[in-house]
């Protein structure tokens, strides 16, 4: 079976795990990032032209940009374990982190620019949302939502899933640039899973079928969300985490659910 083109599997279990980029995806905007460091190993870049969220998946780190300690930040050990830390830094700043323990690091980027200044996002600065009901419940986690005007592009987000649930559901879309009613995004997921040695499933699909791909998820997977609607399910078991990555042309997340499934929300 050929693999989806929108799914993309750990390169390495140690350093850099992710390297998606606009190129890399075919498309604009969005860039993941994800590196595994152990306890007394660094690691840095240049933002560049692009715009970083940081975002620890896990563990703890002593974060720098241009040479402003930012301090230690972390505190859990798992994506399973509450909310996450994070660092936000603009476009044309270096970063830098030395791992206190071992380490999972999210690099979220999008198109910089405007007047931002690097800002830690504490655990608790967005409250935790719970959405939908019985078997589509799942739990949200905002990092960088469109209302803290905290950034030139990039949304980011993380969403629990628990066992035997959908998620992302009813499926909806963002790939219009039709504002108010709808936005045009690209996004990632990163997807965790626990246990680990559990699956889910992804589909990414448009109303006239010329995308439709249907996709099984295992731990560490990425999958691109270039255009159409992307339910998560999982089974029953594992759990399901998955940070996402959202930015297009304005920095809105409006999106259009498929009107033969928004009956369950009424």
């Amino acid at each position: 079976m050929t693999p989806s083109p929108l799914l993309v599997r750990p390169t390495t279990k140690t350093g850099q795990i992710h390297d998606v980029t606009p190129a890399s995806a075919g498309w604009t905007h969005v860039g993941f990032g994800l590196h595994r460091l152990a306890r007394g190993e660094a690691y840095g870049e240049e933002t560049g032209e692009r715009e970083i969220c940081l975002v620890l998946v896990g563990g703890k780190g002593r974060f720098a940009v241009d040479g402003e300690d930012f301090g230690e930040l972390g505190e859990r050990m798992s994506p399973f374990e509450g909310a996450p830390w994070a660092l936000y830094v603009p476009a044309g700043r270096h970063w830098a982190v030395d791992a206190t323990s071992d380490l999972e690091l999210a690099v979220c980027s999008a198109p910089g620019g405007g007047d931002f200044h690097a800002k830690v996002i504490a655990p608790g600065k967005h409250p935790r949302l719970s959405r939908g009901k019985g078997a589509n419940v799942r739990h949200v986690y905002n990092i960088m939502p469109e209302d803290d005007g905290a950034a030139n592009a990039l949304l980011v987000v993380e969403v629990i899933t628990p066992q035997g649930n959908t998620s992302s559901y009813p499926p909806h879309k963002h790939d219009e640039d039709n504002l108010p009613h709808e936005s045009q995004l690209e996004e990632t997921y990163y997807h965790r899973l626990n246990p680990p040695q559990g699956f889910a499933f992804q589909r990414v699909y448009t109303d006239d079928r010329s995308l439709d791909e249907a996709m099984a998820i295992e731990d560490g997977d990425v999958t691109l969300v270039p255009r159409g609607y992307h339910p998560v399910a999982t089974t029953a078991g594992y759990d399901l985490y998955y940070l996402n990555v959202m930015a297009g042309p304005k920095r809105v997340w409006k999106f259009h659910n498929a009107p033969e499934h928004e009956w369950m929300l009424k």
